[in-house]
């Protein structure tokens, strides 16, 4: 029996990580469940799958949670605050850890996951953006095992040698290119010229995956591909220019890797997460997802076409943080945090989000990401920095 905390339990990945887990509950049980503020969801959870811990980020929600659980007779003791994340994370009564939470928040409980040597399942890609050497050295100094749940990095992973252990260097494997797929988002086949007046309630409406608001605009910016090349890189070993992107809007070609040889090796499945969170949960055997298996018949026919910059311009500003190497990576993923939040409260246009993360990256130098404190410092003033963008673009 394994136990199992989700950090990030009310998002779309811990409720997909749940179902999954009810599904085989004589082999895993739930230690530990955290959320933002999602007093509802979370105490429906606790009362099906009766954690030892919840952890809400601030008190009030904590409180209100405290209350309705012992209205109901549940025995879960709930915690609140940064530092009840990071405690229940590297809890000796936890075997793994789901790393679910959006955005940079989640960076320090999976620091200390790592440091744990707890079993990984990463769908925090923010975590390896903002201090992906210092992410990785931690994973390898305290035999952590570091599993990609994101589908497109857990494709790669089932199609890579060595499939049954854990390794995070394919140069010189006779690995030639990393191929990420992407669905286009739903702005692939617009003018782009009218992407000034997409509105939020239009960015986030994915014609593919079911996703939070943060995501979903991430994947309409393609901001969510550069993340994952910048992610790769430091999953795989491998440089910028052999991770690839290509638009397949019918994502049922997850990822892709193409060898020496000639060979390209492929992995499919329908578009739903429960499928790679059920990979990592059982690896190196397979489990019961619970997703329909699939009927290529139906699928009919794959379509591919190039990512380009000239529409995807967020995605060019990735790849050009990887390469500048250091603090880039941070910087470009916490102007991106803000301005994606301001376009999602309507204070700047669609557009604008590229144009206030490149003005960040052009207006702070890059440093060597050393350690912890200077990863957390550098985010901090590009949060600022970026602020003052949308201010500008207010104007």
């Amino acid at each position: 029996m394994k136990a199992v905390t989700i950090l990030g339990s009310t998002g779309s990945i811990g409720v997909s990580t749940l179902d999954v887990l009810s599904l085989h509950p004589e082999k895993y049980t739930v230690f530990a469940l955290t959320a933002n503020c999602s007093v509802e969801t979370m105490s429906k959870q606790c009362l099906q799958f009766k954690p030892q811990f919840a952890v809400m980020l601030d008190d009030d929600s904590a409180q209100t949670l405290t209350s309705l659980l012992k209205k109901n007779g549940c025995n879960t003791v709930v915690l609140s605050g940064k530092k009840a994340l990071e405690e229940v994370s590297e809890s000796a009564d936890t075997d793994i850890v789901v790393a679910a939470i959006v955005g940079a928040a989640g960076l320090l409980p999976t620091l200390a996951a790592a440091r744990a040597g707890k079993r990984i399942l990463l769908a925090n890609k923010e975590a390896l953006v903002m201090s992906g050497a210092l992410f990785m050295k931690t994973v390898a100094d305290n035999g952590a095992t570091l599993l990609p749940v994101d589908s497109e990095h857990n494709a790669l992973w089932q199609c890579l040698p060595v499939a049954n252990e854990q390794y995070h260097d394919f140069n010189n494997k006779g690995v030639r290119r990393l191929i990420l797929t992407a669905s286009g988002g739903p702005f692939r086949d617009w003018d782009i010229e009218t992407l000034d007046s997409v509105t939020p309630e239009q960015a986030i409406a994915h014609p593919n995956w079911s996703m939070g608001q943060k995501i979903s605009v991430d994947s309409a910016t393609m901001m969510n591909k550069g993340l994952e090349v910048i992610e790769a890189h430091w999953l795989f070993g491998l440089k910028s220019e052999q991770i690839d992107v290509v638009l397949h809007r019918q994502s049922v070609i997850h990822s892709m890797v193409d060898y020496d040889d000639g060979s390209v090796l492929a992995q499919m499945g329908n578009p739903d997460m429960r499928t790679p969170i059920a990979n990592t949960l059982a690896w190196p055997e397979r489990i019961d997802s619970g997703v329909e298996p699939l009927d290529l018949v139906k699928v009919g026919r794959l379509d591919f076409s190039a990512a380009e910059f000239m529409r995807f311009p967020c995605l060019k500003l990735a790849y050009e943080a990887l390469n500048a190497g250091g603090t880039s990576t941070t910087i470009l993923n916490a102007a991106n945090e803000i301005a994606v939040e301001a376009f999602l409260s309507k204070k700047i246009r669609f557009t604008a989000i590229g144009e206030v993360i490149q003005n960040v990256l052009k207006g702070l130098p890059s440093e060597n990401a050393d350690s912890l404190e200077i990863v957390l410092e550098t985010d901090a003033k590009a949060r600022l920095l970026a602020e003052q963008q949308v201010a500008l673009c207010n104007h």
